[in-house]
């Protein structure tokens, strides 16, 4: 029996740890082969691929900046070359500064934007003309978008620009049988959330206020990411799926 994505071929930026690399490995147990982009960690990619491959997919480790138009363009050539297609794009890759606002520079926002936000109309300009049958793309937000969050502020304001434009591409890019869609995870613990400097209270509040239950895996978004990619998500488009146990509406 066929797996629901066998041949399918999918890109996750970010893959080496966390949110991104639940991804690829959900993905690659649905039947996808996968390219695992990561920007510093080396051996942690090659380390999802060597689960990838252990599952008989094929995976490719590759380096770029997805916020860099000239990275981007270098690594597209390499998933031409090696796949010379695509059908889904996940982009997880986040970076940005931790600090109240009124410390923030131009060139921390332009940080923000560039690899949270901008990067998603990349991958897509780069996507696009190797989903020949149509595709998936599938963009990673934060409550932070909508909800005002202590050193957040300019990584919350490039997540709600990047909802907006998945929005634009979802509606651009609809009649060419490509859905674009946000899933906007509640707290998970990974590396990225050892760097806020409230991570002790930021967990303690999702786990008070969380009907669900007190945490929020990495497994549990990319079951998520999974769903948009069925074929039975066709008609989803331009949605932003949250995923927080029902913490953003628990006052």
């Amino acid at each position: 029996m066929s797996l629901p994505l066998s041949g399918k071929v999918a890109l996750v930026t970010g893959a080496a740890r966390g949110i991104g690399r639940a991804c690829a490995l959900k993905l690659a147990s649905a039947g996808c082969d996968i390219i695992a982009n990561y920007y510093n960690s080396s051996d942690e990619a090659e380390a999802v691929c060597a689960e990838v491959r252990a599952m008989g997919r094929r995976a490719i480790a590759v380096q770029a900046s997805v916020g860099v138009p000239d990275s981007v363009t270098e690594m597209f050539e390499i998933i031409t070359k090696e796949f010379g297609r695509l059908d889904i794009v996940i982009s997880n890759a986040a970076s940005g500064v931790l600090k109240p606002a009124m410390d923030m520079t131009l060139k921390h926002f332009r940080w923000c934007l560039e690899t949270n936000a901008f990067a998603v109309n990349l991958l897509a300009q780069h996507a696009a003309p190797l989903m020949k049958d149509g595709g998936r793309i599938i963009a990673m937000s934060s409550l932070g978008a909508q909800r005002a969050m202590p050193h957040y502020g300019f990584i919350g304001a490039s997540k709600a620009a990047l909802e907006s434009l998945v929005r634009t591409l979802a509606q651009e890019l609809g009649p060419r049988g490509i859905r674009v869609n946000t899933v906007s995870a509640g707290v998970v613990d990974t590396d990225a959330l050892s760097h806020f400097p409230n991570r002790e209270q930021v967990l303690s509040e999702f786990a008070a206020r969380t009907p669900a239950g007190p945490s929020l895996l990495p497994t549990n978004v990319a079951d998520a990411v999974y769903l948009l990619c069925l074929p039975e998500a066709a008609w989803v488009n331009g949605h932003t799926l949250v995923v927080d146990g029902g913490f953003a509406i628990s006052g």
